[in-house]
């Protein structure tokens, strides 16, 4: 009889949790020694990477005064970090798109879905000379058309071939040329469908999004949709992405960050900070004083990284 992974999971938190171990001669300390109060899925997570990483280990999920792991992982501020993964992507994105703007003459076009209207609204009060888009379900390809001023080429297009239709103009619809870069601020959803679109019409623009737009994709070749995109994300995390055994990419990236949580942890427990150590999900190494910010590098999405 086979029995299912979350069950046996589901039963060694049942038992570690409840469970006592008293003094023994043969008593081999612990790697890593942990308190958590935590989601089950969160608990699964961790029963898991201890038992992938073959740590000596105990852990207690009922301690009230235990370590409180949020069951949003992505958008927590982790133990030991400064902030939570997503606001430091979208810090590096603002400081990239708008802070660093180099040609201060054109505009950053922000295309937002509905879900993200605060985020939008936030970046509007901050950088109101810029062009702010909330896309819409429906017709995308006529909604891109209007932002870029597809339609506009098109109708000069058009007005011109009336005066001699007897000659053949070739004709290849142009964009308005003010535009320093587009940055896309929504969902695997929506952003599969018009990223696509808009690398249609604006090919040579840099374009940039939180990884927050593949997060529910369930295979890294579809990234492909979002090809030359850059997102804040470490060549590491790519690498497990392109491993994952769950069905989302959004389930790995949380695996990554309670591995790196337990990996500190150990460094902290055990004095290991002359390993010189880093997190999966960053590129500075673990200190002893100090939260630890990632410094997250921009990885621009290439059918490459998915092939090799």
């Amino acid at each position: 009889m086979k029995f299912s992974l979350t069950l046996i999971l589901t039963c060694l938190i049942v038992f570690i949790s409840s469970c006592s171990i008293s003094p023994r001669q043969d008593f081999v300390k612990p790697d890593i020694n942990l308190k958590i109060e935590t989601s089950n899925k969160n608990k699964e997570i961790i029963i898991q990477s201890l038992l992938r990483d073959e740590n000596i280990f105990s852990i207690d999920f009922n301690d009230e005064d235990s370590y409180f792991l949020e069951d949003n992982i992505l958008t927590s501020n982790l133990k030991y970090f400064c902030k939570s993964l997503i606001e430091e992507e979208r810090e590096v994105l603002e400081e990239k798109i708008f802070k660093n703007k180099k040609e201060v003459s054109k505009k950053v076009i922000v295309i937002y879905s509905k879900n993200y209207m605060d985020i939008a609204s936030m970046l509007r009060n901050k950088y109101p000379e810029e062009e702010y888009f909330m896309i819409k379900s429906g017709d995308f390809d006529s909604q891109i058309k209007e932002i870029l001023n597809v339609n506009l080429s098109t109708k000069n297009y058009n007005d011109l071939a009336k005066f001699d239709k007897d000659i053949d103009i070739s004709h290849t619809p142009r964009i308005r040329n003010d535009i320093a870069s587009i940055y896309y601020i929504t969902n695997y959803d929506i952003g599969k469908t018009i990223v696509p679109i808009f690398r249609s019409y604006a090919l040579y623009i840099k374009t940039f999004s939180s990884s927050e737009i593949f997060h529910d994709a369930n295979d890294i070749k579809k990234l492909v949709d979002f090809e030359n995109t850059y997102i804040p994300i470490t060549n590491k995390m790519i690498e497990n992405i392109k491993k994952k055994q769950d069905p989302l990419i959004k389930n790995e990236i949380e695996n990554t960050l309670i591995r790196d949580f337990l990996i500190i942890e150990k460094i902290y427990q055990n004095n290991l900070f002359r390993e010189n150590l880093l997190p999966d999900s960053g590129n500075i190494k673990v200190k002893r004083n100090g939260c630890i910010n990632r410094s997250l590098n921009l990885w621009k999405v290439s059918t490459a990284t998915f092939t090799n």
